[in-house]
């Protein structure tokens, strides 16, 4: 065989053997048999091994694997993959409709799918092809396992038809249920300990090293969500057909898996069919998604530092399941929080080994009147973390005592505190109680806050034992020499772990606010707070009629700020920061182009436009100074219309007697 003739015979395999993959594991038919298949796979792997330069970037030999991938780099999402709110009940779908009506006044279709319990995984595509797969992560971050995910067989390699140039599709990597059960049985048979539950031996599977076990366990994919920018999509519902017509294995509406309705009960119609049905699927669903279909409708509503408002997760009713509540521990927060934690007899739920559930607080232990010994109901909350819903008293002894919650912290012996109108009990000693210092530093270290390559908590501990670390300035005093005798530490690790702290001073001034922990200033409110006040001196002299005339900056946020730089350890503590050059103003380009102009105008922006995007029109109002709200009311200054504002806005906006303007005037106003 001639060069040609191989390059032709690589070429015609390589499309064939793609084709009739497609048709099995997404289609779930086939035309040839399995005999078949191997053969024309092993004719292609041979000429492949002759002609490595005829390999194709989609040829199906990547399916088995091989390649041996020793660390899964961290990679920023272009678009952040946030996580759904959840919801149990038809009262509360109801109230979430109701938020969506107060800001958008079009007649309402939604899209209803299946919530996947798996793993959520964001595919770039390039040019047709795969490009590269990252795990969810933080939502910010994730990991890179592409060469793992080229290994199931349901997600294309190539893509077929018009699709565009590049674009983000996302969905959920799941374990189907016959191969975990059969997976088990093997290591049953082989005397190794069983995987727990499919959805956790998924995730562990996209992280082994060895891609051609990846390629053995034939993990499987839904794909559910195109993003990206200029797509010419206008719905949901056309996105899952497009995304069908490009070779994906995506919900259909002909096998019920996915539908558009218009009204809360044809979502609760939805939810009931499958919430009755879903033990016959050969892969484990929670509950049901419900999104707003309309693309420029879901722009409007926008999204919540955690979640789109578009969309919402309902959730099927928690199993539950009865143990013994042994003893309640006591776990001290970083903000001083004192948690009651039960400690359980261990049982089984939802798939896990339960020995933990939490008791929330004081208030909670005593309106469950739970006490040692009893016989508790078990549930986990949102399915994630367990807690107890409830006692039989049937079967309470005779003897028991109620529970009196600790008086002193149970971690430095300091008399708790408790405000009036708060259910927690604090320990008030916060620069010398280790769980509230390391857990400090945890948080410093963290991804969304100072993200510092090399350390986590395990390395935290080490540096507060050896004396090296008791705050979070101290971190920036390290050197290599200091952490190297420390347990499991190497010189490439101790090297890398110095690099990342140095690195972290170019973190920006937002996550620098967010990181030193000042209580209820989250993300998005350490976002706010920087842009408002552009450095930390000028936050830390604010008033408190400054602070809650910010946009989302409440009593509570306010007085929490105040009282932050009252201490005049965390001043020392900034100022230490300081030295060593961490970021404590917004950046030179960040500064640029603001300006005052906007300064104590409220706007309401609408409808669709063509000089900006909704996003960029929102963000230049603050540049600007001015804050943007999500409805209308008689504090709103202006109301920016594009085109499908919806009427009842419109007269609204003309009872109150607020200007309306579009793009054009807002320009000139700037």
């Amino acid at each position: 065989m001639n060069k040609q003739e191989a390059q032709d015979k690589i070429l015609n395999l390589t499309k064939e053997l793609n084709y009739h993959n497609h048709l099995y594991y997404v289609e779930h038919r086939n035309e040839i048999s399995d005999q078949e298949f191997d053969l024309k796979m092993k004719e292609l792997e041979a000429l492949e091994a002759r002609f490595p330069e005829y390999k194709q970037s989609d040829s199906p030999t990547q399916r088995v694997g091989g390649e041996i991938t020793k660390e899964f780099n961290t990679v920023r999402h272009r678009f952040p993959m946030l996580s759904l709110s959840n919801t149990y009940s038809k009262e509360e779908i109801i109230d979430w409709e109701n938020r969506i009506k107060k800001i958008i006044d079009h007649p309402l279709t939604y899209v209803c799918e299946l919530k996947y319990d798996g793993v959520a995984i964001s595919i770039n595509y390039k040019n047709g092809v795969i490009n590269q797969a990252i795990t969810r992560g933080d939502g910010v971050q994730g990991e890179d396992v592409t060469t793992n995910v080229k290994t199931i067989k349901s997600i294309p390699l190539k893509l077929r038809n018009d699709f565009p140039d590049d674009f983000e599709i996302r969905g959920e990597i799941f374990f189907p249920l016959d191969r975990f059960t059969r997976l088990n049985e093997e290591r049953e048979e082989a005397g190794e300990e069983t995987y727990a539950n499919p959805r956790n031996t998924a995730s562990g599977t996209l992280k082994l090293q060895d891609s051609s076990i990846v390629a053995s366990r034939g993990l499987d994919c839904y794909l559910y969500s195109v993003t990206g920018e200029n797509l010419s999509i206008n719905n949901h519902f056309e996105s899952l057909s497009k995304a069908l017509h490009w070779g994906f294995k995506a919900p259909k509406e002909e096998d019920n898996m996915v539908k558009k309705v218009n009204t809360i009960d044809g979502i609760m119609e939805f939810v009931d069919y499958w919430d009755k049905k879903r033990n016959e699927l050969n892969f484990e669903i929670d509950g049901i998604v419900i999104k707003v279909n309309d693309y420029n409708l879901q722009a409007e509503l926008g999204t919540t530092a955690k979640s789109p408002r578009w969309a919402i997760a309902y959730k099927f009713k928690a199993e539950q399941v009865t143990t013994i509540l042994e003893n309640i521990i006591y776990q001290v927060g970083r903000t001083g929080a004192v948690t009651p934690v039960a400690v359980l007899k261990p049982v089984l739920l939802a798939g896990t080994t339960v020995k933990r559930a939490s008791l929330h607080n004081s208030d909670q232990i005593e309106k469950l009147d739970v006490r040692l010994g009893d016989t508790v109901k078990v549930e986990k909350g949102g399915e994630i973390i367990p807690k107890i819903v409830g006692v039989d008293l049937d079967k309470r002894k005779a003897d028991s005592q109620k529970i009196n919650f600790i008086e002193h912290c149970p971690e430095c012996g300091s008399e708790l505190t408790r405000k009036v109108g708060e259910a927690q009990h604090y320990c008030p000693n916060v620069h010398g109680c280790p769980p509230q210092i390391k857990g400090k530093m945890e948080h410093f270290i963290s991804r969304k806050a100072m993200d510092i390559d090399g350390m986590g908590p395990e390395t935290i501990d080490l540096l507060y034992k050896n004396h090296l670390a008791n705050n979070i300035a101290d971190l920036y005093k390290l050197t290599k020499e200091d952490v190297l005798p420390l347990e499991r530490m190497a010189d490439k690790s101790a090297e890398k772990l110095i690099e990342g702290i140095e690195q972290s001073k170019k973190i920006p001034f937002e996550r620098v606010l967010y990181a030193i922990g000042i209580r209820y200033v989250g993300e998005t409110v350490a976002k706010k707070l920087a842009k408002a006040f552009k450095s930390i001196d000028s936050l830390a002299t604010a008033t408190y009629d400054q602070l809650i005339e910010v946009d989302e900056i409440g009593d509570k946020i306010a007085l929490s700020v105040l009282e932050f730089f009252k201490e005049q350890d965390n001043n020392t503590i900034i100022e230490k920061l300081k030295s060593f050059g961490l970021q404590f103003q917004l950046s030179e380009s960040e500064l640029e182009g603001q300006t005052e102009k906007l300064k104590g105008l409220n706007f309401v922006v609408s409808g669709v436009f063509k000089i900006y995007s909704r996003n960029g029109l929102k963000e230049t109002i603050e540049k600007n100074g001015g804050k943007v709200t999500g409805s209308i009311s008689a504090k709103t200054d202006f109301i920016i219309a594009g085109e499908n504002m919806g009427p009842s806005k419109l007269e609204k906006a003309q009872k109150l007697e607020i200007p309306v303007i579009d793009e054009e005037k807002f320009n000139e106003m700037i």
